[in-house]
């Protein structure tokens, strides 16, 4: 089993920066990626950014070149900088690990990001 929880989240105003953390627990050695989904309201989720054990990395095209994920996913912990902020980036961040062990999706509970025009 995979336990994750995320911070960081909160109230910005348009054009500034939040970093999201996502620290995971449990059997580290079981997680093949760690990534980044949102979901705003009356939206379905979307991926934002994911980062696999070897270091492949990629980016929802929506968040290209403004949100940087970072971190070490064999360690379990994983960041994502959001940078250049819009409104349309207000949604519920989820943070989320594929693993070798069952259900193989982990999900944590999220973390709110509002964005202010």
């Amino acid at each position: 089993q995979v336990q994750l929880a995320e911070s960081g989240g909160g109230l910005v105003q348009a054009g500034g920066s939040l970093r999201l953390s996502c620290a995971a627990s449990g059997s580290l050695s079981s997680i093949i990626t760690m990534n980044w989904h949102r979901r705003a309201p009356g939206k379905s989720r979307e991926l934002v950014a994911s980062v696999s054990r070897d270091g492949k990395i990629a980016y929802g095209d929506s968040v290209k070149g403004r949100f940087v994920i970072s971190g070490d996913t064999a360690k379990g912990t994983i960041y994502l900088q959001m940078n250049s902020l819009k409104p349309e980036d207000t949604a519920v961040y989820y943070c989320g690990a594929d693993a070798m062990l069952r259900p193989y999706n982990y999900w944590g509970q999220g973390t709110q990001v509002t964005v202010s025009s």
